[in-house]
């Protein structure tokens, strides 16, 4: 795939054939070598053939191969003649990441860490279809969750009401219509409310190892010497059945609407059409599904916390910072071409950046911008960012959502075979506890880009800035 220079941050892939748009890829001269021969950019060239798209097709620095949209993908389409594409959002619709600050540093929790983790390991559960039999829902109960997110779980005394100021749209998405989620759906993601899951996610128990702007760190309460949470998950097996669901759809709504597919993996429908309000809705009920699961994970992890600790939650001051998606699609409102236009935005593998001052940035940040939560791998560390306005101007207020991978699980796999993982993260003073030691393989720190490399683009291009550095002292994993 040809490529040009723009500057040192980003490359463009020049628009030929039947793209409409550029391609923009937010690459420096190490991560490009990476992509040279990577499918991936393909991929980036094929969303630009997308009808309705405006302003380019783009690409962050964790960027990596996946179903059609690369991950790492940003592509705003026009609410009017626009399309709506399953693979621009992900199998894990609204997969997104949770950070907590609490009042303790790491020397209190250093001789309780072991117990801390094992106790966390207890209460989360991890694993494929692990669940809790203490949280069944019956199809009412469903219903709700899909109407209301986080704030269902709240009000079952999962959380507190500040919870919800701090989460990307308050923790529930408009539109949601639990009609158009599949019984099937309903059945595989029922019982996984309040789980991990495998793969990628995990539950971490970090410290504030460094703070780089002083005013954005204390905005978001961060300090040096803090321990910090991190919790990675999604709407499970709810959100990926929904996926499934409508790829079927759409694969039959591009042919009827004579929609021209680079790839059928991008099959879509417009915005305005029966079937783009169908998938829509029933992506915005899997949406809240992984709202209410990571606010039902944060119950679980304040409980661990005061069991360990003998105190009270509230006494320890497990606060929510943020809360944001990685997986969805957004009506937004931007400036393009001087004239300001309802877009729907996919991001697929990459998070809102909004900055200061914006309206839907949260009141308690507004002078500094939205926290933007960058996880690394196990083994390293994992940062906090903000938003900027040359990220609203450009990207569509988006950046990237974590280090990306080097390797394919099959290749980590092969890779960690003979070493034990575990103990080597020990060595580093980092406890691990999994479901199975073949997602520690899969997941082995190598596995990753470094994330600090990945963070360095996005600053360096000024879409995100640096607030803190998180580093890893215990995880637990499916």
């Amino acid at each position: 795939m040809r490529t040009e220079r723009i500057d040192p941050w980003r490359l463009r892939i020049p628009r030929h054939g039947g793209m409409r748009v550029d391609g923009i890829v937010y690459a420096d001269a190490g991560l490009a070598e990476d992509l040279r021969d990577d499918p991936c950019l393909e991929q980036v060239a094929n969303v630009a053939h997308l009808p309705g798209i405006v302003g380019a097709s783009i690409a962050m620095p964790d960027i990596h191969w996946g179903y059609g949209f690369p991950i790492g993908g940003v592509a705003a389409m026009d609410a009017d003649e626009g399309v709506v594409s399953p693979g621009g959002v992900g199998y894990d619709i609204n997969c997104g990441v949770r950070l907590l600050r609490s009042a303790l540093t790491a020397d209190e929790l250093g001789p309780r860490l072991r117990d801390l983790v094992a106790q966390l390991f207890r209460n989360v559960p991890t694993g494929v279809g692990a669940g809790r039999r203490d949280l069944r829902l019956g199809r009412r109960d469903l219903e709700r969750v899909l109407a209301r997110g986080a704030a269902w779980a709240v009000a079952r005394g999962m959380g507190e009401a500040d919870d919800l100021l701090h989460i990307e749209e308050g923790g529930c998405l408009a539109g949601a219509d639990a009609a158009e989620v599949s019984a099937r759906a309903c059945e595989r993601g029922g019982p996984q409310l309040g789980t991990l899951g495998s793969g990628n996610h995990f539950c971490e128990v970090q410290v504030v190892d460094e703070v780089f702007d002083a005013a954005a760190a204390a905005a978001f309460g961060l300090r040096e010497g803090q321990v910090t949470v991190l919790l990675h998950s999604g709407s499970r097996g709810l959100g990926h059945q929904v996926c499934s669901d409508f790829l079927k759809v759409m694969l039959d709504a591009s042919r009827r609407y004579g929609i021209a597919l680079p790839d059928r993996q991008l099959c879509s429908a417009p915005i305005r059409s029966e079937e783009g309000r169908r998938y829509l809705a029933a992506m915005a009920a899997a949406a809240n599904f992984a709202f209410a699961n990571r606010q039902v994970m944060t119950h679980w992890v304040r409980e661990s916390f005061a069991a360990v600790f003998r105190r009270p939650a509230a006494r320890l001051g497990l606060e929510v910072v943020y809360d944001i998606c990685h997986n969805i699609a957004k009506f937004e409102r931007f400036e393009v071409n001087g004239r300001e236009r309802r877009l729907c935005v996919h991001r697929k593998g990459a998070t809102r950046a909004y900055p200061p001052g914006h309206r839907e940035t949260p009141e308690a940040y507004r002078e500094v911008g939205q926290p933007v939560i960058i996880p690394g791998d196990m083994g390293r560390y994992s940062f906090v960012l903000a938003g900027t306005e040359r990220a609203f101007a450009e990207t569509f207020g988006s950046s990237c959502h974590g280090a990306g991978r080097r390797l394919s699980r099959h290749r980590a796999k092969a890779a960690a075979r003979g070493r034990d993982l575990v103990a080597e993260l020990a060595e580093r003073g980092i406890v691990v506890m999994a479901d199975g030691m073949a997602t520690v393989a899969e997941e082995m720190p190598e596995a990753y880009k470094d994330v600090a490399d990945v963070v360095g683009v996005v600053e360096g291009a000024g879409i995100s800035r640096r607030v803190a550095r998180l580093r890893p002292l215990g995880v637990i994993k499916g």
